[in-house]
């Protein structure tokens, strides 16, 4: 029986969901468009590194704020390179950006090899603490949401260029910290391939609301199950996915046989 005291810790985690949905679904269309899938994965890995290396620093650890400008200045370089390697090696662009994902990841595991506490960190930088998300945590995540989605709809062309990889590493280093890799990646591409194919209008509010389902639901079903919650929002996350995508290829195809219809 679901227990309603889980409000109190339900309705900062589903803000915080909106939160990193509100612009991993119009980055994420973008990855899609560029072909550079596992972006994603490289610079999350990449931020979770620098929050990795601030916290084995006992120089750095005590700093203000070292948790969020460390993995930041990470991410930012990480995107730096990526974006410098596009113009460069653009054929074999998606394989570096693999290669770059492996690397960051194996410097995080040999970072934590001697820390007792290596392994859960690592487990909370993958599946993320969304659960335990708190409303203090939201503020800074939500004044950049806002400031980064006010420059993608004044400025739309700042997507087509270099500033994109500027927009995502700073989007990307405050997901981590609030959801883990695991759900970064699932948020920027699941809704952007539910719509990917859909010829019709309001992709971006289908793909949008392909998001919220998936978070609303994963987040109740950690709750009445006792489950793992980025791993319950992942997976429901691809049902909502799946199921928006087999509808709205349903509905292209009605829409066109309409079209075809004998007057």
């Amino acid at each position: 029986m679901f227990d309603w005291d889980l409000l109190s810790i339900l309705l900062p985690a589903l803000a915080a969901g909106i939160l990193v949905i509100s612009t991993h679904v119009v980055l994420g269309r973008q990855v899609l468009k560029r072909g550079i899938i596992f972006i994603d994965l490289a610079i999350a890995q990449v931020a979770a590194l620098g929050a990795i290396f601030a916290h084995t620093n006992h120089d750095l650890e005590h700093l203000p704020y070292v948790n969020f400008w460390m993995p930041a200045l990470f991410a930012l370089a990480g995107a730096a390179v990526i974006a410098w390697l596009s113009q460069r090696m653009r054929d074999e662009l998606e394989a570096v950006i693999g290669c770059f994902y492996v690397l960051a990841a194996v410097a995080a595991m040999l970072l934590l090899a001697n820390d007792p506490h290596g392994a859960e960190m690592l487990k909370q930088l993958m599946s993320g603490q969304i659960l335990w998300v708190s409303w203090s945590q939201l503020v800074i995540p939500a004044i950049v949401s806002i400031a980064v989605l006010s420059l993608v709809v004044l400025r739309p062309s700042i997507l087509d260029g270099m500033g994109f990889y500027l927009l995502f590493a700073i989007v990307i280093t405050l997901s981590v910290e609030l959801v883990g890799v695991y759900l970064v990646f699932s948020t920027l591409i699941l809704p952007a391939l539910a719509v990917n194919k859909y010829v019709g209008r309001g992709k971006l509010a289908i793909a949008y609301g392909v998001g919220l389902i998936g978070y609303i639901a994963g987040l109740l079903a950690s709750a009445i199950w006792d489950l793992p919650s980025g791993a319950a929002i992942v997976a429901t996350l691809a049902v909502s996915a799946v199921s928006f995508r087999f509808l709205l290829k349903r509905s292209d195809q009605l829409d066109l046989a309409a079209k075809n219809a004998p007057n």
